[in-house]
């Protein structure tokens, strides 16, 4: 019995991890990566999987070093101290915003697809958040019975969406390669391998053992991996990156990878499953990051998660984001793109490995490293950092 709860929170929380991962990022990636190529998109994702893999690890080893349901805001005040707390506070708070924005205005676009368009844009956006805000103020246990169920869905529309969809991949697509724009993919890459805002809440949830959570992380963050190859190969390989309902012009107008579906393939039935998919991606993440602010805002702000605080705690995590997705309901691929190209990027690039050599060199903390390699790979990863900061701010004076 012992062993069967034990692998059950090993299983739980990949699936968590997974969860938050094969989300709103996943839908965008192909728009992002589209006019780079499938081969130089191959190379991008791997390379980012392993970096945030390591970041991950590296703030599993800080969260070992606090005291129980301590999060990012107490792990920065005591490693970092208050300029520190206070840049994690600001970072948080704008990510939080931004994927929450994104989130809101592409599941409530679906949601609007599902009923046939026969709803208002707003309403569609009111409905999700109506929906799915109750389960993350019931807590850990029903959010992570719900996303068990979101990713049986998941696993489900995917292998149909693969079975209907292999057929009218044209591998020519595929043979198209520009490193020179592969690269510009980073920041929206950032945002779909980012997991770490739920490591603190995990290890709350599975007792503060490190050897769980680490396995967790890393059976956690291989499987969106392997997922989002499949889908890279098969929505390249279907949809052109040039012409009106090319991946291109998806970008400009910051559509999912989706939407150009119905327009190319005229096929109702990959679209369908297709809608169904992403209905469930994006829902997976939005519940995990929701729960993840919100243990962020309790520890940030010292309050206990009960009774009509725990309520005033929620309407902060959800009600400024849906005002903003009301009001610019075309900010999707936008908004992931500031999420990770300067959010995901300072948070869980850089503060990890900061915060590391300051709790190993400076404060000699004496438990076991989570990830070999010293300095120099703490600062090759901080190197890694600085250059998509670069990649996102070029983006922006570029605009």
């Amino acid at each position: 019995m012992h062993i069967f709860r034990s692998l059950g929170h090993v299983f739980g929380g990949s699936l968590l991890i997974a969860g938050t991962m094969v989300g709103v990022g996943m839908l965008a990636l192909p728009v992002a990566t589209g006019e780079g190529g499938f081969l130089p998109a191959v190379a991008i994702y791997l390379l980012c999987w392993l970096f945030m893999l390591c970041t991950g690890l590296l703030l599993l080893e800080v969260c070992s070093w606090m005291p129980k349901d301590s999060n990012l805001i107490t792990m920065a005040e005591r490693l970092l101290g208050p300029i520190g707390k206070n840049i994690c506070w600001i970072v948080y708070l704008f990510l939080f915003i931004t994927v929450m924005i994104a989130h809101l205005v592409g599941g409530g676009s679906v949601l609007n697809q599902i009923f046939g368009g026969g709803i208002p844009d707003w309403l569609a956006i009111v409905i999700y958040t109506a929906i799915f805000s109750p389960v993350v103020y019931l807590g850990t246990k029903w959010v992570d019975r719900l996303n068990v169920t979101l990713m049986v869905g998941i696993a489900i529309t995917y292998f149909m969406f693969i079975a209907v969809s292999y057929k009218h991949v044209d591998t020519g697509l595929l043979v198209r390669t520009d490193w020179s724009k592969a690269w510009l993919a980073l920041p929206v890459l950032f945002t779909a391998f980012t997991f770490q805002v739920i490591i603190p809440t995990l290890m709350t949830y599975m007792d503060r053992n490190v050897k769980k959570v680490r396995l967790a992380i890393i059976l956690g963050t291989s499987i969106p991996l392997m997922v989002y190859l499949v889908w890279e190969f098969l929505i390249l390989g279907i949809i052109p990156a040039d012409g009106p309902y090319g991946l291109a012009e998806a970008s400009k107008k910051g559509w999912n990878a989706i939407m150009p579906l119905k327009e190319l393939l005229g096929n109702p039935i990959v679209f369908g499953i297709g809608k169904a998919f992403a209905f469930l991606t994006m829902t997976t993440s939005y519940i995990a990051l929701a729960l993840a602010y919100l243990d962020f805002l309790a520890d940030g702000l010292k309050v206990k998660k009960k009774g009509f605080k725990k309520v005033l705690l929620c309407l902060a995590v959800f009600v400024p984001p849906t005002i903003v997705a009301l009001s610019y309901p075309h900010i999707f691929i936008t908004a992931l793109s500031y999420a990770g190209g300067f959010s995901c990027a300072i948070l869980f690039g850089l503060f990890p490995p900061i915060m590391v050599w300051v709790g190993r060199y400076i404060k000699k903390q004496g438990h076991k490293p989570q990830v070999p390699g010293g300095k120099a790979f703490l600062l090759a990863l901080v190197f890694f950092v600085l250059i998509e900061l670069g990649v996102q701010i070029v983006q922006e004076f570029s605009k």
